[in-house]
């Protein structure tokens, strides 16, 4: 993008030239100091400007050129599928090159321009092979498309897909992370990424106080793969969550689809990977050969009663029938029938009920075109769906189902965090922002919220900020006393100490050192820390707390007192 205002900007993939520079940035701080109310204020104002200054109406794209050149504060108002960064950071998915899979599932397409189970017609994996699976190309452009269409891009949440991380060379996992935090720390394109500073703990240094940093490093797996050293190599990279296929909780199901591992990986791995202080997130796939929807419903149910599972985050794919797999041949000869939209959306509506508040639901379906889907459900609103429309679920459902379960919406029984973040809330008008430490109008007072549960061997603290109702959700921290199971590793940061494995504030992204939002940089995540430690200091007796902290996140724990150590921001308790 050209760095002087006047000049042709690419914009949405268009060569722009911006009218009346100086004009369009007075109103454009005009606007970030007076929002208007929604789409038609912001209409109305421009309308407004443009005829007191005789001038064409200004575009928003204009606006959103002016303050990338400006440095100025993009107002929400101004973004395009705001959805993007509603949760107080930017998404950024990047795919590894294809590898061979260690996996020989029977659902797996076989792209073989992908990683396996994936498709090239997957817009997150188009992305990547257009720009070759190269990780500095998919993060610098990601982030380009985010900033062209309005959004802050200082907190990055980068998740890494592919298939199997832990089957990697390791060669290749380190030139991998180290080409996505070159990519954040704005280095130049290098084919090999060789410079002077080529080190992973030197890009991660720099990221620390970089203007784009990497908050949060996510990396797929198997349960069978999780060992000590691998957890090892993740913290070392820099990875923060960990997300793994655990498909099903019935050995029988797990045996016919070939996927090579059983509950007692699952249950394994998990006190291993919350005793490191990761977060964690299943993938679920009911409806796969050999389940049917009342035996689906009793796992899914366990995956959250049962203290041996209990991850922070599911992620739910409804088995699909794709084509370049062993299961398209199955299909074939009639020996298989997937669930199609009415039967997922049956059983997703009565296990939505037991999806407890301290868990995020982050997806209900695959972003799989449809004409790739074979047979099988084919919803790609399934959230919506069950969240927000009732009329239309009635009808997919029927009246007798729909009464049997109880599934009128207005009872509130979507408790899940994403349900509840202020971002998605109607709390959070369209457009409202807030600049400065006043009381914002409209929202409720927040309360500190705390729900506790055992877990892996171990106790788990959910500590959060709400609303008087508890309906909307403004930040959260997880805290979690070990199992005390004996590890080999990081014993300074981890051996008698409690672990703080998340803290999230919630709301629109707001850049780092800019004002304060719906939940972000209104001081929730100070509080929460200070009642961490006083739980962990006066409830468990500990001297010491650790933060699984994502490398650009560093700085920030720096101001409370930790130090780092062994990967893990540390402090000791007085």
């Amino acid at each position: 993008m050209s760095k002087v205002l006047g000049k042709k900007q690419k914009i949405f993939g268009k060569s722009q030239k911006v009218e009346n520079p100086e004009l369009v940035e007075r109103f454009l701080k005009e606007i970030i100091k007076n929002p208007p109310a929604d789409a038609r204020g912001l209409e109305q104002r421009k309308y407004e400007f443009s005829k007191k200054h005789k001038i064409p109406i200004i575009q928003n794209r204009d606006l959103i050129v002016v303050g990338i050149e400006k440095k100025l504060a993009v107002p929400a108002i101004l973004q395009k599928r705001k959805v993007r960064t509603i949760s107080g950071v930017s998404p950024i998915g990047v795919l590894t090159k294809p590898f061979p899979c260690p996996g020989k599932c029977i659902y797996c397409p076989t792209d073989v321009r992908m990683p396996k189970s994936y498709l090239s017609t997957q817009p997150a994996a188009a992305r990547a092979l257009r720009n070759k699976f190269h990780p500095f190309d998919q993060v610098k452009n990601r982030v380009l498309a985010l900033e062209e269409s309005g959004h802050p891009v200082s907190k990055l949440e980068v998740i890494v897909m592919g298939g199997t991380w832990s089957f990697l060379p390791k060669r290749y996992q380190s030139w991998f992370v180290r080409g996505l935090f070159f990519a954040a720390n704005g280095e130049e394109r290098s084919n090999d990424l060789t410079k002077k500073r080529t080190t992973l703990k030197d890009v991660q240094k720099i990221n620390e106080t970089a203007e784009r940093r990497i908050i949060g490093l996510t990396l797929e797996t198997r349960p069978d793969f999780i060992t000590e050293k691998e957890l090892v190599q993740m913290r070392k990279l820099g990875c923060t969550r960990i997300e793994i296929g655990v498909q099903t909780l019935d050995d029988e199901v797990q045996k016919l689809t070939n996927r090579g591992h059983f509950r007692k990986d699952v249950v394994r791995a998990m006190k291993l990977m919350k005793d490191f202080g990761f977060k964690v997130c299943f993938h679920l796939m009911p409806g796969l050969p050999g389940s049917d929807p009342e035996k689906d419903l009793a796992w899914m149910k366990e995956i959250f009663e049962n203290p041996d599972f209990c991850p922070d985050f599911i992620k739910i794919y409804p088995c699909q029938v794709l084509p370049q797999s062993e299961l398209e041949k199955i299909w074939k000869r009639g020996e298989f029938k997937p669930y199609d939209d009415k039967e997922i959306v049956k059983l997703l509506a009565r296990f939505q009920k037991f999806v407890p508040e301290w868990a995020r639901v982050m997806r209900l379906m695959r972003d799989i075109p449809v004409a790739n889907i074979l047979d099988g459900a084919k919803f790609s609103n399934l959230r919506q769906i069950l969240e927000s429309q009732p009329k239309k679920l009635r009808e997919i459902v029927g009246d007798d189902f729909y009464e049997k379960y109880d599934l009128d919406n207005s009872k509130n029984y979507f408790r899940d965090i994403r349900s509840r973040e202020i971002g998605f809330s109607q709390v959070a008008k369209p457009g409202f922002e807030v600049r400065d430490k006043k009381a914002e109008p409209g929202f409720n007072k927040p309360k500190l919220v705390r729900r506790d549960y055992d877990a892996s061997g171990g106790k788990e603290v959910f500590l959060s900020f709400e609303s008087s109702d508890e309906k909307h959700l403004y930040a959260l921290l997880r805290l979690r006393k070990p199992s005390g199971q004996k590890l080999s590793h990081f014993n300074y940061a981890l051996k008698n100490a409690a672990l703080i494995r998340e803290v999230h504030s919630y709301g629109g992204e707001i850049s780092v050192g800019e004002g304060s939002g719906a939940g972000q940089h209104r001081g929730f995540g100070k509080k929460l820390m200070e009642e961490a430690e006083r739980i962990a200091r006066e409830e468990w007796g500990l001297k010491k707390i650790s933060v699984i902290a994502g490398v650009g996140t560093r700085e920030y724990y720096r101001k409370f007192g930790y130090e780092l150590k062994s990967t893990y921001m540390v402090k000791k308790l007085i």
